[in-house]
């Protein structure tokens, strides 16, 4: 017998116990799980959208300045930060299904709140309020989604992230055509706010019933000390991989999050086009980021994360200078869309990546995470060299059809399951499971 399998005494030592693995889904609680996760996405992307169509019917509500505007939005990525530190404790103690129905419901409180603090009581400490719940909700909703897609992602074993950053960005097109529906009609804030607020906290309430009901699974099996967690916490912070993936991602997030807030002020205050004008290029916005994104899976696993990253990003820096300098109301819109473009593909990229990166996908995903929140400037991307080494931190190791040929050997595929990769786009076998991930969809891929 083994001498490290028993006891001084002789007697043998017990085993550990092992983590229970999470049954393998079907095809069609794989097809229900992809859906409900695909509306969390589109109920966030509608709750972003929700005040952004409106800025400048708020401002004049709450009397500001564009500065004072500035300071106001601070406070929705005060809240972001708050809801991305607390989004890993959230999932491990919730589950994914609680948490996200729970933050969903948080941000229709929040934006009640705004309505009422900017539209009825003309009350900027409230609206600010408002703005810190919204935020906080949305921040948390944000790494929760992000995680459990990229667990669908792993299950379904190919390329969805970017499908579902598409329903992000559908949820704006349906957000920002409601606000400037609302605009042109007449309808105040106020009440276009609490009629989404009820509409978002009831699909939440019914979409949610089709997330697995499970705890995140983490590194750890047991629950450990605090200075534990704080030292496991702050090595996330020290993984240079990751800091540099989250760059990428700071990039077009700040281009992004400009739009959300600031698109419309510009196009009404410098390109003088009335509200309900200025709200359609919003919707043109949001429209083209989601075509980006729909094409974007079959584009990753033809290209590769790499030349992807570089051919948005470029397209992405033209249409801001497009937006910026040109005159006619044509080019000012081309340039919207090739800005969406640019946007569009950095921030599923780095998510599916950083989720995939090490054990506790929640905790990895919050240190990348950006709020989705903007500050009053234009990215206009990020410096060549570090731009292309997070690219290729990013990029798989070969492109897809050369890692499909290698792992139709049984011995290749066996060691590419030996640890996490960084790249959602390998190949997985049916019923396998991969590091810290659920397992892959039982009899296949599940089915659009």
């Amino acid at each position: 017998m083994n001498p490290d399998t028993t006891t001084p005494a002789g007697s043998a030592a017990p085993t550990p116990a092992a983590a229970p693995t999470p049954p393998v889904p079907t095809a069609a609680t794989l097809r229900r799980w992809r859906n409900a996760v695909i509306v969390a996405f589109a109920l966030g992307g509608v709750t972003l959208a929700t005040w952004g169509p409106r800025m400048p019917q708020l401002r004049a509500d709450l009397h500001l300045s564009d500065s004072a505007v500035g300071l106001l939005l601070v406070a929705v990525t005060a809240g972001s930060i708050a809801g991305l530190s607390a989004s890993s404790a959230l999932l491990s103690r919730l589950g994914a299904r609680r948490t996200i129905r729970a933050m969903l419901w948080l941000i229709a409180a929040g934006i009640t709140a705004l309505g009422i603090g900017a539209g009825w009581l003309h009350a900027v400490p409230v609206s600010a309020v408002a703005f810190v719940v919204v935020g906080a909700g949305i921040g948390a909703l944000d790494v929760s989604i992000n995680v459990e897609g990229a667990a669908v992602e792993r299950a379904a074993g190919r390329t969805l992230m970017p499908l579902l950053h598409a329903a992000w960005s559908a949820g704006a097109i349906i957000g920002a055509g409601t606000g400037a529906a609302c605009a042109a009609l007449g309808v105040t804030p106020q009440q276009q706010f609490l009629g989404e607020a009820i509409v978002i906290a009831v699909v939440a309430a019914v979409a949610a019933r089709a997330i697995p009901d499970v705890p995140l699974p983490t590194a750890a099996t047991q629950p450990r000390p605090l200075p534990q967690r704080l030292r496991s916490w702050a090595r996330g912070w020290a993984d240079w991989r990751l800091l540099l993936i989250g760059l990428v991602m700071l990039g077009v997030e700040l281009g992004e999050g400009s739009a959300n807030s600031w698109l419309t002020l510009a196009v009404r205050d410098d390109h003088h086009h009335p509200d309900a004008v200025a709200a359609l290029f919003f919707v043109a916005f949001a429209a083209a980021e989601t075509f980006a994104r729909v094409l974007g899976g079959p584009l990753v696993d033809r290209l590769g994360r790499v030349r992807t990253v570089r051919l948005t990003t470029a397209a992405g820096v033209l249409g801001v200078l497009l937006f910026i300098t040109a005159g006619p109301a044509w080019l000012v819109l081309l340039g919207t869309v090739l800005w969406a473009v640019g946007v569009s593909m950095g921030f599923p990229l780095g998510m599916s990546a950083a989720a995939e990166s090490g054990p506790d996908a929640a905790a990895r995903v919050s240190v990348d995470r950006i709020p989705r929140q903007p500050r009053r400037t234009t990215s206009r991307g990020l410096p060549r060299p570090v731009l292309r080494t997070a690219e290729r931190l990013m990029a798989p190791s070969s492109p897809p059809r050369r890692r499909l040929r290698r792992l139709r050997h049984p011995a290749d595929a066996a060691a590419t399951t030996a640890g996490p990769s960084l790249t959602p786009n390998a190949v997985r076998e049916p019923g396998r499971v991969r590091a810290g991930g659920h397992p892959s969809v039982a009899g296949g891929d599940v089915a659009d």
